[in-house]
């Protein structure tokens, strides 16, 4: 049975629609594969530290050297890294925050990225072929011929860290416009923001059976 590992960026408890796509894949996976465990860590509601200078000197430097400062880091680091490598599937949900990824979860990144471990420069990498459906919102519209086309620096950074440093097999579920009921400058695109959330929640349960199917079968 495959072990899923859902990783939320959200600052909000409430009202997100990234984990609202995500729910909707977690209760189609479920479903179509009950025997399979989940891990579930909301970074937003309990953020990882940023990778600071303990935590990198720390894999220099024998175990029993480390300071405490250096032992702390080093074990968090670890138990991160231990659990990226305990899964066979990932659910990973990244809304844009100032056209770029949460600091919660370029945190976790940092982390969790750790030569020899998650990271190989020869060879397979340590996940590679691993799949990962990775869902994306955004509060406006960055697609090719809108306003702000080129603005997006979510997808493009996901693509080269996740798909190629770390080799993992990616699946994009992405909604955009999602501000459009809060924005009284957007609500021309409100049907639009509708569709097109729908839409995703639909590419997310399809798409969470058909990976449960492969680890299934």
């Amino acid at each position: 049975m495959a072990h899923l590992l859902h990783v939320d960026s959200s600052a909000l408890s409430v009202g997100s629609v990234s984990k609202e796509v995500a729910d909707t894949f977690r209760k189609a996976w479920q479903e179509a594969h009950p025997g399979g465990t989940i891990t579930h860590r909301d970074l937003g509601l309990q953020p990882v530290p940023a990778l600071a200078e303990a935590g990198i000197h720390a894999e220099f430097v024998p175990a029993d050297q480390h300071s405490p400062e250096q032992a702390a880091a080093y074990a968090l680091r670890h138990e991160l890294v231990a659990e990226v490598l305990a899964a066979d599937t990932y659910l990973l949900t990244v809304p844009m925050y100032n056209w770029g990824i949460p600091s919660t979860f370029k945190a976790w990144l940092d982390q969790i990225i750790l030569s020899g471990r998650t990271l190989t420069f020869d060879g397979k990498p340590p996940l590679g072929g691993r799949p990962a459906t990775v869902v994306l919102a955004y509060g406006g519209g960055y697609d090719p011929g809108a306003p702000r086309e080129g603005w997006d620096f979510v997808q493009p950074y996901l693509g080269t860290v996740l798909g190629k440093a770390l080799g993992l097999d990616l699946t994009v579920i992405k909604t955009q416009l999602t501000l459009a009921e809060r924005n009284p400058a957007m609500a021309d695109l409100i049907p639009a923001a509708k569709e097109l959330r729908a839409a995703a929640h639909v590419a997310a349960q399809s798409h969470a059976r058909e990976l449960a199917s492969r680890f299934s079968g």
